[in-house]
């Protein structure tokens, strides 16, 4: 009996530590969960924040063109209006009668007055009155080259002429292995084509990025001039982007093209599915 005794107590302590050891086990298994739930809950915050940053880049890209087009619109208006309605006698002036400012009032008055100018530049003695004040300016030394240069810049905008860029086009420059965008104008003529070894040349214009509207004018070799399926205005797209607006490419524009096709006659073929169900119908 003597000997059983510790046998009994060393049992009655093994069984009280039986539930220490499952708890103590129950605690590791639930640390280790919260531990492998740490990284993934980081994830999901992280995946959550980068949904945002996308999202709000998209619709940064979606409100700011439109935002700066309304902005930009609004203040060309109000700039108008600040310089042209104060010059209208007030007996025109609608705001005189409804007590209150018109916005673009002053942007009609404007092209009213500017197409009138126009009519009168158009005939023979608007012609003549306008030859007598350049010739005026003419003789204005600082005033002469200020009309002069703007003048050339509002012909170049505005001028309604058919000269234009006929291609785009890949020339070797500024060395061979380096190709840029460029625009076909003319075939080379003239004094320049005589003097350029009698091969046949063509003169292309290079803009620059992102301003377009300078660049260089170059006299290539026809057979150095890589001709582009895109147009010139997709490719001023692409020069003005610096790249990132990627015209699509000829084989990708039938590829559209054909599945617009396959559509309107997939909806076509659905509507006279549909007419004859009706017919049959009634």
């Amino acid at each position: 009996m003597a000997a059983a005794a510790p046998n009994l107590n060393c049992w009655m302590r093994k069984k009280r530590d039986v539930p220490k050891a499952r708890e103590g086990t129950v605690s590791r298994m639930a640390d280790g969960d919260k531990k492998a739930e740490a990284p993934l809950r980081k994830r999901r915050q992280a995946g959550f924040w980068l949904r945002m940053r996308a999202n709000f880049l998209t619709g940064l890209v979606v409100v700011a063109p439109v935002g700066l087009t309304i902005y930009l619109t609004w203040a060309i208006i109000t700039f108008i209006d600040d310089q042209i309605v104060p010059l209208v006698p007030s007996i025109y002036n609608p705001s005189t009668y409804l007590d209150v400012d018109i916005p673009g009032f002053g942007v009609i008055v404007f092209l009213i007055f500017t197409a009138f100018i126009g009519t009168l530049a158009r005939r023979v003695f608007g012609r003549q009155l306008i030859r007598f004040g350049e010739n005026l300016i003419d003789r204005t030394p600082v005033i002469r080259s200020i009309y002069n240069a703007i003048k050339q810049i509002a012909e170049t905008v505005f001028s309604s002429s058919k000269a234009s860029f006929k291609q785009a086009c890949l020339v070797e420059y500024p060395r061979k292995g380096i190709w840029a965008i460029a625009f076909v104008s003319t075939d080379t003529k003239g004094e320049v084509a005589d003097k350029s070894g009698g091969e046949e040349m063509v003169s292309v214009f290079l803009p620059t990025t992102p301003n377009p509207t300078s660049g260089f004018l170059l006299f290539v070799p026809r057979k150095d001039v890589q001709i582009l399926d895109m147009t010139v205005e997709d490719a001023a797209k692409l020069v003005i982007s610096a790249g990132l607006v990627v015209p699509p490419t000829k084989a990708e524009r039938e590829e559209e093209k054909a599945k617009i096709e396959a559509r309107k006659k997939e909806l076509a073929a659905r509507a006279l599915a549909q007419n004859g169900r009706n017919g049959s119908s009634r």
